[in-house]
């Protein structure tokens, strides 16, 4: 397995950006006239790892943009829970995309970030020129069909253990955690240590915005994301899409391929030694694809 190589760089610039009464923070790296805006995992995960790993396309000539989600990282950290919604994320993206004047970019979301991402195109067509749709679904019913599956080769014991825990609330216990550990390593990233850059964010995930939206730990989803499927709008996204999974992803190559089918312009790119973030597991490989597919699509 590749070595994940993280790029240590500041940021050109560090914008505060107004969104109804609060600020978010942005932050971009280079220069060039092309723009990669970057939607984050979580939801309410800090940026850290999703800035530190792309910022290297800056390198290709590409100005990287991504900003840390309301309630995350530097951004304002306000306590109304009311505000964690997807629709309101959507318009967020936009404001932000408008105030540092962007124009139309090419846009990637990763994890949740391709939920909102879709969100995004669908609802503003024109503010964008490709989308790289990495390690998502367009289906939250598919995705908890797949976490089962994954959770089911843990073994039956392991498995009523969880359910167990579950039931009565206590998923903060020693054992369901150790359990949530293994799938972490087996389906989110399964490098021996860590990037800094993923245990920064980690750490400092808003359990506010995460339960609410999604549930008390990856497996386990009571949100108001629950019902979320956009998989028969797909086909209004006539724009080019580049679509990456992970072989052993816990948002698992159907999904990926689900979405790939419903898209009306979609390559699909598997990366066979990786979980949930090749970007770390199999570093160059992500490059050269994501730069292949942008380069492509420049202008």
């Amino acid at each position: 397995m590749q070595r994940a190589v993280a790029a240590e760089r500041q940021p050109d610039e560090v914008v505060r950006v107004p969104v109804h009464g609060h600020e978010v923070v942005a932050y971009s790296f280079g220069t060039g006239d092309e723009v990669l805006y970057c939607l984050n995992g979580g939801p309410g995960l800090p940026c850290d790892y999703v800035r530190d790993s792309h910022s290297v396309f800056a390198d290709h000539g590409y100005r990287v943009v991504i900003h840390a989600q309301l309630g995350t990282g530097a951004s304002d950290h306000p306590s109304d829970k009311s505000l964690w919604t997807l629709a309101r994320y959507v318009e967020e993206v936009e404001i932000v995309r408008t105030a540092l004047g962007l124009g139309r970019v090419h846009l990637l979301g990763q994890s949740w970030g391709t939920w909102l991402g879709f969100e995004y195109a669908l609802t503003y067509p024109d503010a964008f020129k490709t989308f790289v749709c990495a390690n998502g679904t367009a289906e939250i019913r598919l995705h908890l069909q797949d976490l089962e599956r994954l959770r089911a080769a843990l073994g039956p014991e392991t498995v009523a253990m969880m359910d167990r825990h579950e039931a009565e609330g206590s998923t903060d216990h020693p054992e369901y955690m150790g359990a949530i550990a293994i799938l972490n390593y087996r389906h989110v990233c399964r490098l021996e240590t860590w990037p800094a850059a993923v245990d920064r964010s980690m750490a400092g995930i808003n359990m506010d915005i995460y339960g609410s939206m999604w549930g008390p730990n990856e497996c386990t989803c009571t949100g108001s994301l629950r019902d979320w499927d956009r998989v028969a709008d797909l086909g209004r996204i006539v724009q080019p899409c580049l679509v990456l999974c992970g072989h052993h992803d816990e948002l698992t190559p159907r999904s990926a391929a689900r979405i790939v089918r419903a898209l009306p312009d979609a390559e699909l790119k598997i990366f066979p030694n990786s979980a949930h973030m090749p970007f770390f597991e199999e570093p160059e490989d992500y490059r050269r694809v994501v730069l292949d597919f942008l380069d492509r699509h420049r202008g």
